[in-house]
């Protein structure tokens, strides 16, 4: 029985330590692609304008959400890396709760760029301005960020299922 709990251990820390690579990444191509994205664009009568992603609300509010979980996620990549080393359990009630936090800040990031974006696209869809870029750049974003919870939400299941055997 012993053997069969310490391999149920060893391979949800390797799902762990693989969800919270994908979770880093993810985050972080999607900080990259929002904070790179602007276009400048030319109205009928040639005026150009420049549109970047500072320029609306919901997009700080994304990129804040992304900075936040690439950091928290970087954090527990490292401590899950020294763990593996040290050989030991680590913090789990922190991950436990930091884990479900974070996802519901990154669902919440994703679901601001969604929907701005889409609003976005509405009300400039008449006036001839092209800003489909721009709002193809904020979709990748928003889905990257919105992959990186899934990563996430999965995390904090795994850590809830930890929780008891811990205490066992």
């Amino acid at each position: 029985m012993a053997q069969s709990s310490s391999a149920t251990s060893a391979s949800s820390r390797t799902a762990s330590f693989i969800l919270r690579i994908l979770a880093f990444a993810l985050s972080l191509i999607s900080l990259i692609v929002l904070a790179t994205n602007t276009v400048i664009v030319t109205d009928y009568d040639y005026n150009e304008a420049k549109f970047r992603f500072q320029d609306f609300y919901a997009y700080r509010y994304m990129l804040a959400t992304i900075v936040i979980g690439t950091a928290y996620s970087l954090l527990q990549l490292v401590a899950s890396i020294c763990n593996a080393i040290s050989g030991g359990e680590g913090m789990l009630v922190l991950a436990f709760f930091g884990d479900k936090f974070i996802s519901y800040v990154m669902a919440t990031g994703a679901a601001a760029g969604f929907g701005v974006t889409v609003d976005l696209s509405r009300v400039t869809g008449g006036t001839g301005l092209d800003m489909s870029n721009f709002f193809e750049k904020a979709y990748a974003s928003a889905s990257l960020l919105l992959l990186a919870f899934i990563c996430t939400a999965l995390l904090s299941i795994i850590s809830a299922f930890a929780l008891p055997r811990r205490s066992l």
